[in-house]
């Protein structure tokens, strides 16, 4: 279904509407939720840590790799990536504010904050201005130009959710593109010594401090801790891939987003990102990121809030005649690998899509 312009600005004004009823809503409620994942993350963290360190067993080992792999996740993924797109900043505590946080990840936060905050969610799924379609390794859809290097992506994909974090960090200095130019060239000396000092940062607490201080446990708890890093890199590859790569998600020409309103990013935000189904535990492992959709509508409201919101927003889908994109985790990222597999090969670009317009 085509929509008119004016329903798109309508679209537009009813999800305004839903963004403006939660953020007056926002409270005790939200400032509980993410106190509370902090405490568990480092809950988590200590008993993880200290079953690795003390433990002599195979089966206190996995315990401690499961509980810190846990704690990792929860802070990159429910806490740290939240926290750094704003949504507690209502909150004015300094632990918790967007511009200064920290995360445990080898990415600097600031490189964060400026590709995928302001980059990512401005110009969602836009050829040659999203960087995060397929991440420059791979092609994701036959609207991206094939070239040599994609006839591996089915291994770079492995390698890549391993390394999940390095390559996270690595795409927040946009080597490519600073190479082009000698500014390019001396800002990307400036952050690259950036990068460097947060990933030493990382290597030296996870792979250093920990196992120095396990004494002859150092190499189980050095063993423990890359497990863990490990399972929250592929986690967290995995959950992000459903929500932006699976069949019928959307990618758009600069062409088609000209001159674009609020109701057409709306619009945009909703045919290009895709949700994964499951229960309360599994929403907050996924950093409420299984709500893409919602997350790419609301990226400032607090992540929680997004299940609420769901249903209202596919009722509006629904009321518009547009898809709401949503399967399960086997489903949505089966269709991711059948696209990583299917566009390593070269294939003929169809036309553009006409804007809904």
């Amino acid at each position: 279904m085509n929509l008119t312009t004016a329903q798109i600005d309508e679209l537009g004004r009813e999800l305004d509407a839903i963004r403006s009823e939660i953020t007056a809503d926002l409270g005790e409620r939200d400032a509980a939720h993410v106190r509370r994942m902090v405490r568990i993350a480092r809950g988590s963290a200590i008993t993880g840590r200290t079953l690795l360190m003390f433990g002599i067993d195979p089966i206190t080992w996995t315990l401690g790799v499961g509980a810190l792999a846990t704690a990792k996740i929860l802070e990159n993924m429910e806490i740290g990536h939240n926290v750094m797109h704003g949504q507690y900043d209502w909150m004015n505590d300094p632990a918790l504010a967007s511009a200064t946080y920290e995360w445990d990840n080898v990415c600097d936060s600031g490189h964060w904050r400026r590709y995928h905050n302001y980059e990512h969610h401005t110009f969602t799924n836009i050829l040659g201005r999203d960087r995060d379609v397929g991440y420059g390794v791979m092609r994701v859809s036959a609207e991206q130009y094939w070239r040599p290097f994609h006839v591996i992506q089915p291994v770079s994909n492995v390698v890549l959710s391993v390394l999940f974090q390095w390559g996270v960090g690595m795409h927040g200095l946009d080597v490519p593109r600073a190479l082009r130019s000698k500014i390019g060239r001396v800002r990307l000396r400036r952050e690259s010594g950036k990068f460097l000092r947060k990933a030493g940062r990382q290597i030296a607490k996870d792979y250093v401090l920990f196992p120095l201080l396990a004494l002859w446990n150092a190499p189980r708890v050095l063993l423990g801790n890359l497990a863990a890093n490990v399972i929250r890199n592929v986690w967290s590859n995995v959950i992000i891939f459903c929500g932006h790569f699976p069949e019928g998600a959307r990618v758009y020409t600069r062409e088609e987003t000209r001159n674009e309103s609020r109701g057409e990013w709306y619009l945009r935000q909703l045919q290009g990102s895709a949700n994964i189904e499951g229960g309360r535990l599994f929403h907050v492992l996924s950093g409420h990121l299984s709500h893409q959709i919602e997350h790419h509508l609301f990226p400032d409201l607090p992540a929680h809030r997004y299940a609420e919101i769901a249903p209202r927003v596919r009722a509006l889908c629904e009321r518009y005649g547009l898809p709401y994109n949503s399967g399960s985790l086997w489903q949505q990222y089966g269709s991711v690998l059948r696209k990583i597999w299917e566009y390593a090969w070269p294939t003929q670009v169809p036309a553009p899509t006409p804007t809904p317009a």
